[in-house]
């Protein structure tokens, strides 16, 4: 099943359903991020709201105390191990290092769904912004694309 995984994904939705029915985007309407899956068990993903404003000064150690909140609540990242149990239909992630200090050392479990080239990944109850709430991830499968370039390498993925 590790095989279905591996590759690098596109994010094209995220959505957070209150206990309350409500559906919230914590990221805004129209999230970026990237969730990538390796053959050998390692993971990495990054999240990012559109739109978030840049330091004043060019320097990630000088911004202001605003300009960090930003950047912090705009963006979450995450990487370590996953393992795949197809019977339950989850997967877990290990985290071994996150821009959120609490995950690292847990195992994130989520419940996936392959359909056609879309994974999409389902949390369990946990909180969003002092409410509980159930988080649904939509990933689309990127294809790597040759470009030509001076070192004839790959340069990108679409």
């Amino acid at each position: 099943m590790e095989e279905r995984f591996t590759g690098a994904w596109r994010l094209e939705s995220y959505e957070v359903t209150g206990a309350d029915g409500e559906v919230t985007h914590p990221f805004g309407e129209k999230p970026e991020g990237m969730i990538v899956y390796d053959g050998q068990g390692h993971m990495s993903v990054h999240i990012m709201r559109q739109g978030v404003p840049p330091f004043a000064v060019d320097d990630r150690w000088m911004g202001t105390d605003g300009e960090v909140r930003a950047a912090f609540e705009g963006y979450t990242a995450y990487y370590g191990r996953y393992s795949v149990e197809a019977d339950k239909g989850e997967v877990t992630h290990h985290v071994a290092g996150s821009v959120f200090p609490n995950y690292i050392g847990r195992k994130l479990v989520r419940r996936y769904e392959f359909s056609g080239d879309k994974l999409t990944l389902s949390t369990p109850p946990m909180s969003f912004g002092g409410k509980e709430g159930l988080a649904r991830l939509v990933w689309v499968r990127m294809q790597a694309v040759k470009e030509a370039s001076a070192d004839n390498g790959w340069s990108g993925l679409a």
